[in-house]
């Protein structure tokens, strides 16, 4: 039995996806709260949000995640960091999730990634739970409803949590498994309730698809200035270090908060809404996104809550660090209309240092853009990945290492042609430790953070006086207006200079040996950089 709006030329049993319950067809909003209400998979919370928990895992798996090799992608992945799968193992595995899935009732829905209509891809999304249809639903595009009619998909998605991989069987790590088959256009997801794995699977899909197009796909955030998407800013970053709070700008339109893609005719964003992190979320610092919490439909994920009052709490972590809220784009009030912008002007690369090392800001040369480009060094931020209870430093190359189906220099030549073509200015940006590492330093100021950030878009940055960096060579402002001058020489900050050279000096020897794995597909101008 079906029901919702549906192409009748392509149904779940015309994929071959046949004997379940009933299947619910692109249900809308209200309809998906009611029947997550009803199985009993979340409670209703202030101003009707959705509140959930997703058991055991509380953030992706990415060592569960693998890419089946058929003979048509196996020169073109990057296999040591996208584990092989054989078709085999897929096949059997394939087999036994349609045969568990039969008699259980699914949810389905339709939707678009990618805002621009040339690029975009047309992504079927098979849910077990009626909460993962809305939250897929808020975070890809919704076709207009008569367009359902025609839905053909291009690639299909099927989540079952309850569904327990065998390792020996299926040639996978755990019981928990995420499949990409590039050949049959079909993923898989088994064993985890963490909804992000839906979104990431097609990040990752359009991250294979579009350096074909000449489209650089890139894990950022992005916005412009009002009245005017040629002065669009894109901000990459892995979780945690801040891509949602600081494109969620007051003063600036926003085009999307994690995803985009960089064609010839401009930046646009592949999502339709926002998964942001909730812990320690202020209504003063970041009063946009708070709101969201009380929205109609805003999924909230892994947060604590008063039985009573059903209000979240903020800063209680017990479940995880990693508590999220999922809501549409439209939900903030400067969002852009049609998530679509000019060639970036400003190319900013966010991370969360760890070793407090790192100052705010730094401008950055075309080589070394390049070179922190393919370093990606960050520190993963607790509760982000399974087993990451504080900040771990690490290299994760284009910022997404784990969304990366091809080599890494795929992306960074992709990355220096726009940037030359379209004459970018590129910033560094530190969201981590300042005054000492973790443990006896302190979280960078978020309001010095945003103002140099302002700086940085209006062009008055441009005009500041700099210093050149004796440990990594970019240029750092050394006066800044609204932000303390010591700020922006991290030495200063700390009370045992000596013990900050010692950290300054291992960190540039880990960037160095982290880049000698690129070396011999650079060009001249970056390995300067990385042989210093």
């Amino acid at each position: 039995m079906t029901q919702g709006r549906v192409n009748s030329a392509h149904t779940l049993e015309d994929q071959g996806i046949a004997g379940l319950g009933e299947v619910f067809y692109n249900l809308t909003e209200p309809q998906l709260v009611e029947a997550a209400l009803a199985r009993g998979e979340g409670k209703l919370g202030r101003g009707g949000t959705l509140l959930v928990t997703t058991g055991k895992h509380t953030g992706r798996s990415p060592k569960d995640k693998f890419t089946v090799k058929t003979p048509s992608v196996e020169d073109a992945i990057w296999w040591e960091n996208n584990p092989p799968m054989e078709p085999s193992s897929f096949d059997a595995l394939h087999a036994d999730m349609l045969a568990h899935m039969k008699g259980k009732d699914y949810f389905v829905q339709d939707l678009f990634g990618g805002a621009d209509p040339a690029h975009r891809l047309d992504v079927r999304v098979v849910t077990e739970l009626a909460w993962h249809g809305l939250f897929i639903r808020h975070l890809l595009r919704r076709p207009e409803r008569d367009a359902l009619d025609e839905f053909t998909p291009d690639f299909t998605i099927v989540n079952c949590p309850s569904f327990r991989a065998d390792p020996e069987k299926h040639g996978c790590r755990s019981e928990t498994v995420i499949a990409i088959n590039l050949d049959a256009k079909l993923i898989l997801i088994g064993g985890t309730e963490y909804a992000g794995e839906n979104k990431k699977s097609v990040f990752t899909l359009l991250n294979y698809l579009l350096p074909e197009k000449n489209i650089m796909p890139m894990h950022c955030s992005a916005n412009h200035a009002p009245g005017n998407p040629v002065d669009t800013a894109v901000f990459f970053g892995l979780s945690g270090t801040g891509k949602t709070t600081l494109s969620a700008d007051p003063s600036r339109v926003l085009i999307g908060d994690d995803e985009h893609g960089w064609s010839d005719r401009g930046t646009f964003n592949f999502e339709g809404g926002c998964y942001a992190k909730t812990i320690n979320l202020s209504a003063d610092a970041e009063p946009e996104i708070y709101a969201t919490t009380q929205r109609f439909a805003t999924v909230i994920e892994n947060m604590v809550y008063d039985p009573d009052t059903r209000v979240v709490d903020f800063e209680d972590d017990s479940l995880t660090a990693n508590m999220r809220c999922a809501y549409p784009l439209d939900y903030i009030s400067n969002a852009s209309s049609n998530s679509l912008g000019g060639h970036p002007k400003n190319v900013i690369m966010l991370t969360c240092d760890a070793f407090g090392v790192l100052p705010p800001i730094a401008r950055l040369s075309p080589a070394q853009a390049m070179y922190h480009f393919l370093s990606g060094f960050t520190s993963k931020v607790a509760g982000t990945e399974r087993g990451v209870t504080e900040p771990e430093p690490t290299f994760s190359t284009c910022f997404g290492a784990p969304f990366m189906p091809r080599r890494p220099e795929v992306y960074g030549e992709l990355l220096k042609q726009k940037i030359a073509k379209h004459g970018a200015t590129c910033w560094l940006v530190n969201t981590g430790w300042t005054g000492g590492a973790y443990g006896t330093g302190s979280r960078m100021p978020i309001k010095a953070t945003r103002a140099l950030l302002s700086a940085a878009l209006d062009g008055t940055l441009e005009r500041a006086p700099y210093r050149k960096d004796p440990n990594f060579g970019f240029e750092v402002p050394t006066t800044v207006e609204g932000v303390p001058d010591i700020l922006l020489n991290p030495r200063r900050t700390w009370n045992d200079t000596e013990g900050y050279d010692r950290q300054a000096k291992k960190l540039v020897e880990m960037f160095s040996k982290n880049f000698e794995q690129y070396e011999r597909h650079i060009d001249d101008d970056v390995k300067a950089i990385a042989l210093g």
